[in-house]
């Protein structure tokens, strides 16, 4: 016999709705791959469970001991240059955005501070996320002939909207966090992917939650954006059997949850995978809690910050989030930490990364678009996060996905 949501639920579920809203300019860390200044008035963080292949298996966790240095040996020349970075820095997901821009950041000033002949800046831009707002950033990043490479765009929609203009202008762009996989399939000559695609991360997921988790029927809700639709079709794809059908779409911006979360009530689910950012997945989690506790919540990268726990509070225990990023090391995480005044977050240690890589090409004397394009496609070596490699089309050559527990 199917449940239905109860009148009593539904209003407890509405309420949280206004909760929602109200706590919304909130911002909180974790101790493992929080971003925000300040912690969950819950006392819950997110933390590391493990991290896995694309069989769902978990695999040891190898230190990389020979990151580059974004120092490098402080005896670099170089004219002044610049490395832009665009992303959300304002709206709904801004953590996301900022996570990177301080990351690169954090890069930038080590580099600075060690190279007193080599002064690099880091411009950063703000499209708000939004693939409108980003198509008119664009044109003003490749305008600038100072500007000789980019990290970002941050998001899939912005990054499908403008992949275009980067290439045409010969301009690297390296993303920390644009995960649709079909971004690599433009044919842009100039975009690399810092991290797994979602092609590597649906199928990690959906068998770690079949297999290690033992979960039986999973329903998959996506919210309308580019990213949300490439890792729902991901997860879909690889639940066999579990994938029940109770399919939901959401869309950006939207609070009130009440015909999807009644819609699996009545399949009787035991997980929910959501593909969408933290702004909804915290209302849908708290709403869905409220109706049906014993449903497992289960996110990607794009709720995996913790504003997810300040938006849901306790609704986000027990929540289970992925996210082809890895865990911030301990060094990395005390010098972010004393800059920033928070804790890294999602993306910030690629950001790290990347922005070293572009760094560490300048540095070699590759200066102008052109060259530090080429410098990236052949570039081979191990950053924080992992090893950076790419193929010819942009994406890693090899990677692996975390996951992560709010406790």
């Amino acid at each position: 016999m199917h449940r239905r949501m109860t009148t009593t639920a539904l209003a407890v579920a509405l309420t949280g709705v206004l909760a929602v809203s109200a706590c919304g300019s909130k911002s909180t860390n974790s101790d493992e791959s929080g971003s925000s200044a300040g912690a969950p008035s819950s006392g819950l963080s997110i933390d590391k469970l493990a991290q896995i292949n694309t069989s769902g298996q978990e695999v040891p966790v190898t230190a990389e001991t020979d990151a580059a240095d974004p120092a490098g040996d402080g005896k670099a020349k170089c004219p002044n240059t610049t490395i832009a970075m665009a992303g959300a820095l304002t709206g709904a997901d801004a953590a996301l955005g900022i996570n990177i821009r301080y990351g690169a950041q954090l890069a930038v000033d080590q580099h600075n501070a060690a190279n007193a002949d080599c002064q690099i800046t880091l411009k950063t831009f703000d499209t708000e996320g939004d693939p409108q707002k980003a198509t008119q950033v664009a044109p003003q990043i490749v305008s600038q002939d100072s500007i000789v490479a980019l990290i970002g765009p941050a998001f899939s929609g912005e990054t499908k909207a403008t992949g275009g203009v980067f290439s045409q202008a010969g301009l690297v762009s390296v993303t920390a966090s644009a995960t649709n996989p079909a971004l690599t399939d433009n044919g842009w000559k100039t975009f690399f992917r810092g991290l797994a695609n979602d092609d590597v991360q649906g199928p990690a997921v959906a068998k770690y939650l079949t297999g290690k988790l033992g979960k039986k029927k999973v329903c998959v809700i996506k919210d309308d954006t580019e990213y949300g639709a490439g890792l729902a079709r991901a997860v879909s794809a690889s639940l066999g059997s579990a994938n029940a059908d109770c399919d939901g779409d959401v869309k950006k911006g939207e609070r009130d949850f009440s015909a999807v979360v009644t819609k699996i009530q009545q399949a009787s689910p035991d997980a929910v995978f959501y593909a969408g950012y933290y702004s909804e997945a915290a209302p849908l989690a708290q709403q869905l809690k409220s109706a049906a506790p014993d449903v497992t919540f289960v996110s990607g990268d794009g709720a995996n910050d913790p504003n997810f726990i300040s938006l849901a509070g306790n609704s986000a225990k027990g929540a289970v989030l992925s996210c082809p990023c890895g865990p911030a090391p301990d060094k990395f995480k005390a010098d972010y930490t004393a800059k920033f005044n928070q804790k890294p977050g999602v993306y910030s240690v690629e950001a790290y990364d990347l922005a070293t890589i572009l760094m560490k090409g300048i540095t070699e004397g590759k200066r102008t678009r052109s060259a530090l394009l080429n410098y990236v496609k052949n570039y081979s070596g191990n950053g924080l996060a992992r090893k950076y490699q790419w193929t010819p089309k942009g994406e890693l050559t090899s990677s692996n996905i975390w996951v992560y527990q709010v406790k």
